[in-house]
């Protein structure tokens, strides 16, 4: 199954978003490098670090913007009337997921026939590591285990 199907199955499994969001912002991770680490069933070193550097240039330049915008575009802005700044919300979060989503993409196309059968736990803790500040245990754990 391509990634980004895969991704939008297992973010429809119960537990999944928050994990992924408390990951996100509590921890400072990258939630499309985690979740593609575990696609990839990887926890080869050498792989999470071209991999994770792909991934902190693309935060950087477009998914750490895009995000930030989405949620600035959240509160009423007045005078701007609140159907448009939240039709533009819209837009800018389809903008983020397509960003994601292109993400997730490249770093497929880094691992494809890299995989070396690591589980989602061991996949998500080295890829963690890999992306900066590891994620408690507990954290990568929840994800794990609501991935199934």
């Amino acid at each position: 199954m391509a990634i980004w199907e895969w991704v939008l199955e297992a973010y429809g499994r119960p537990g999944v978003p928050e994990a992924c969001l408390e990951l996100q912002d509590r921890f400072g991770q990258n939630t499309s490098f985690l979740l593609w680490a575990v696609h990839a069933e990887t926890a080869n070193p050498e792989l999470l670090k071209r991999a994770a550097a792909a991934a902190l240039a693309w935060d950087r330049v477009a998914l750490t913007p895009l995000r930030a915008s989405r949620r600035a575009l959240k509160a009423p802005l007045p005078p701007v009337p609140d159907a448009g700044r939240e039709a533009l919300r819209e837009e800018v979060k389809g903008l983020e997921l397509a960003a994601e989503r292109l993400l997730m993409e490249t770093l497929e196309g880094l691992s494809r026939g890299a995989s070396d059968g690591a589980p989602a736990l061991a996949a998500l803790e080295a890829a963690s590591a890999a992306w900066g500040p590891p994620a408690p245990a507990d954290a990568l754990a929840a994800l794990a285990a609501a991935l199934g």
